[in-house]
Order: C-alpha cells, then structure tokens, then sequence
C-alpha cells in the first residue's frame, strides 16, 4: 500500500530528558539463546568439575570466572574492565546463576591464580564439547589442520618471547599451535608455547594426541590433515600414515635440494588446468626407508617476480612459473590433491574471525596460566557461535575438494548485531517470568529459531 509523504515523515528537535532507574532492562536479551545452549550441554557443571580437585571454594569459584569471562567475549567486550558496562544486567545474572558479579580485580586475581591441572582440565573440556557436535553430527570425513598464530602483547607476560612477529617487530609474544576442524571451522585443541620457538616445536605429539582423542571418540570416520612445510619431517609423516589419516604437506626445497634437480630436468609436464601444471613420482630421500607420492606443481604467473632470482640456490624461480612440492598419501587425481591442499587456507579465515570477535589475540594477565585460560575462554566462545548454527541448520549435502566449512557460518559478531544486543525487559506477569522486546519480524524469527532447534537438541 503506497503511503503520504505526510504519513512517513516527522520532525523531532527536542531531546528527551535523561532517567536513569532500575526497572529490569537488559541490553543482551538474545543472551537467552546461549543459556539455553549451556543447559543443554551441561557447561556450567562441566566447567564446575574442571576445578573439582582444589580444596577451598571461594564465593566467586573459578569456573564462575571462567564462564564469566565466556560471556564477556560473547557480548563483544575485550577489556576485563570493560565488565562495569553490564554488570547490573538482568539476563547476565541470570545466565550466571549469581545476584551480583565479581570485581574486575577479583577476575583479574583469579586468572592469575589459576593452576596447571585447571588449565588442562579446561582444555579437555574444550575438545570434548567439539568432539560431541561432531559425534552428533555424523560427518563421514573430518579434516584437521595445524597451524601457529603469534599473539603479540607491550608488556612482559610470563612465558613470552621475542620472536617471528610480522605485524609488530621486536614485541614480545607467544605462539601457540592451533588444531581447527575444516569442516566446522571451530578449535579442537591448543598447545601454548612462546613467542621464540619453531613452527614444528612440540607439533609432533600435538599432531598425534589431537588424532587419538579423535578417533577415540569417532572410530568410523575417515580423518584428514593438511600441513605446512614448517612442520614437514619425515616423523611426522610416518605417524599420520601410521594412524591412517589421509595427509598431504608442502615440501621444503632447502631441505631437498634434489628435487630443484628434477625439477629443472622435466621438460614434459602434465596440464591441470590452464594455470596448473604437475609431474609425480614415488621418490624418497636417502635417509627415509619409505617412498611417498611426490606431486610437483607448477603455476603461471603472470608478473615478473620482484627481487633477486636465486636460481642456483635451493628454490627454483623463473619469471614465468611458480613451483612447490607437494607430499601425499592420498590416491586422489592430482588435481584434486592441490585442491585439498590449497584449501587449508581457510584456517588464516577462523583465526581471523576468532581474533577479531572473540578476543583470541588479548593478553589480559601478567602470568602464564592466566593468559592461556583466556586463550581456551576466547576459543570456546568462538566455538560455540560455530555450535549453535550448527544446530540450527543442516550440513551440505557433499564433500567439496578444498574441503570448506559444511555450513554456511554467520560470523559472530553479526550474530551479536542481529540477536543477542537487543534491549528488553524482564518482568514477572501473574508470577510468570517474561522476558519483553521490540516486535522485530526478523530479530523475532531469528531468536525463536535458535531457541526451538536448542530445545529439540536436548
């Protein structure tokens, strides 16, 4: 129906007079979808039993901090400060379970306290809420993917280190090893390390705990992973070919430098497509007892490489091709190998959104424990956005090459924006307790959705 201007257009000058009083709003009504998720799976006992083995039992427990900070990252705060914002808000309190929350110093304390066995305690859990999704879910082949990402801090945290740091030179830092699941884009496990060390310090026995904890829990799936030539050795590839886990890992040319040799020799290449090009061999290096399937890909490029081209050292460059190796297990097409292996990319895309929306590259605390229980914090927050889409909406129906996310993921602070910041007001009509907001048609949509696929999933 075509309207007047007369019926759309007002004009407002006067600015209302300022109240400030206590009448049960929140600002967080969309909050309720993830207190229907925590009841549903339990976290607030869960988190209860990470600390179970400490004798004193303060007011303010530490999984009531933990979980604190959970939702904090959850409303987009990054600051601990910043928890004087809503620290009187109905829906907060509620989904805490407490009638008044602890002090910023009081957090601040408790984080800095925190103990070794709490930390992996706390870490189990992390994995074991992934693992559970994905039991539930079903999916016939999981891809597990490794990878470091700096986090940068001014100060001299505990356990910090200056060292590979691209965006900030000379910051002290640390770098921890990230395992993320392709398919669901959401962290399985971490292992926390300095700032100073190697890509490949401690991945080998990461890389095998994370396979064993999966399989234990997932014994009819079939189990992927793609590497970095920072984590390439030959260990690590017997152990990955041992479990049975389909792999494929960028070969360093400095460590080879026959495969420069080969490379330089081949005249035939075989055509993948009009920018790729390959020739494979089963080949081995001297001091490996075992062949593997070698892919050597070749790309046009279609500028000329900028800087000196050190062709006689290990990496061969030209102006016209770009070249890698790349090992495998899979008996796949090679272009389906490079497709696969190129898709692990998207990882870069999960520790994005995780370090902008869920705070994943704050420090907040001077000691070691700290700071690695507000990385697990910010990576479950992250995790359980991925989570409660992935209730509300089926998995696509097959496997693409590059093996992307099998849901189409909202990030989570659209999920922010659209649902949870929205005001309202708690009250208690003929003693039932209600919970009243703006009659939005797609906020309104959005949030009984959430709420109905929650409550049959339990």
């Amino acid at each position: 129906m075509k309207s007047s201007k007369a019926e759309i257009q007002a004009k407002f000058h006067k600015i209302p007079l300022i109240r400030f009083e206590d009448q049960k709003l929140t600002s967080f009504s969309g909050l309720l979808i993830f207190q229907a998720l925590f009841q549903r799976m339990h976290f607030k006992e869960r988190l209860r039993k990470c600390f179970s083995h400490l004798k004193t039992s303060p007011i303010f427990g530490r999984h009531l901090v933990v979980l604190l900070v959970i939702v904090h990252l959850l409303l987009g705060f990054r600051r601990l400060r910043e928890l004087d914002y809503y620290r009187d808000d109905p829906l907060v309190l509620r989904l805490m379970g407490l009638r008044k929350l602890p002090d910023v110093s009081t957090i601040s304390r408790t984080l800095s306290e925190m103990e070794l066995e709490g930390v992996w305690k706390v870490r189990d859990l992390l994995s074991s809420l992934v693992l559970e999704g994905l039991k539930r879910e079903a999916l016939p082949r999981l891809t597990f993917d490794f990878d470091g990402s700096v986090q940068s801090t001014k100060g001299h945290a505990e356990g910090t280190a200056v060292g590979y740091n691209k965006a900030k030179k000379g910051a002290r830092s640390y770098y921890p090893l990230f395992c993320t699941v392709a398919q669901t884009g959401q962290f399985l496990d971490v292992h926390h390390r300095p700032g100073n060390v190697h890509d490949s310090n401690g991945a080998e026995q990461f890389i095998l705990d994370c396979f064993a904890k999966a399989k234990a829990e997932l014994s009819d799936t079939l189990f992927e992973s793609r590497i970095d030539s920072a984590f390439f050795s030959h260990k690590i590839l017997q152990v990955l070919d041992g479990s049975h886990v389909k792999f494929s890992a960028s070969v360093p040319f400095e460590r080879f430098p026959e495969l420069k040799a080969m490379i330089e020799e081949r005249s035939r290449w075989r055509r993948i497509d009009k920018q790729w090009s390959f020739f494979e061999s089963h080949w081995k290096p001297k001091s490996w007892d075992s062949r593997y399937r070698f892919l050597f890909i070749r790309k046009k490029v279609k500028t000329q490489q900028k800087g000196p081209l050190q062709l006689d050292l290990f990496e061969p460059r030209d102006i016209q091709f770009d070249y890698k190796v790349i090992v495998t297990n899979k008996k796949e097409s090679a272009k389906s190998v490079v497709l696969f292996h190129n898709g692990r990319g998207s990882q870069e895309a999960v520790f994005g959104d995780a370090k902008t929306d869920a705070a994943l590259d704050v420090i907040p605390s001077k000691r070691l424990t700290g700071n690695q229980v507000f990385t697990l914090c910010a990576m479950m927050a992250h995790n359980l956005s991925r989570e409660i889409q992935m209730l509300a909406s089926p998995p696509l129906p097959r496997t693409l090459p590059k093996r992307p996310a099998a849901w189409t993921f909202e990030k989570l602070d659209t999920i922010r924006h659209r649902i949870i910041q929205r005001a309202g007001r708690l009250t208690r009509p003929k003693g039932e307790l209600t919970l009243t907001m703006s009659a939005n048609r797609a906020v309104r949509n959005d949030l009984l959705h959430f709420l109905d696929v929650v409550r049959k999933a339990a």
